[in-house]
């Protein structure tokens, strides 16, 4: 099998964030087997930066943090997540990320059409 090349992306207040994020693609669209899976990234917060909160229309997004601590808002509830959590924001919900921890907050994050 061919290596993947990953694209990485540099995005500057994601969704009304703060400050500027990276999302690696690891995989392109073309290899996802049906149009169902419209996202499967590692995103790298700094300390202090965010996604802020945004609502999904027609998609589910999962967070898997990796690395760090953050600040996760789920519609209208607020709480720290950290390494091996998972979150999940369902369709027609909202949700946003704040690094909290002095180091960058790492995560897989995985969008699924509804």
């Amino acid at each position: 099998m061919p290596t993947i090349e990953s694209k990485t992306v540099t995005a500057k207040n994601k969704a009304g964030g703060k400050g500027e994020i990276q999302i690696t693609h690891l995989l392109p669209p073309h290899f996802f087997p049906t149009e169902n899976c419209q996202m499967f990234a590692s995103v790298v917060i700094p300390a202090g930066a965010s996604i802020g909160v945004h609502k999904h229309n027609g998609n589910t997004e999962t967070y898997h943090i990796l690395q760090g601590k953050a600040l996760y808002t789920d519609n209208e509830k607020t709480y720290e997540v950290g390494v091996g959590e998972t979150t999940f924001c369902a369709d027609g919900e909202s949700h946003g990320i704040e690094n909290i921890g002095d180091e960058d907050l790492k995560f897989i994050a995985l969008i699924i059409k509804s």
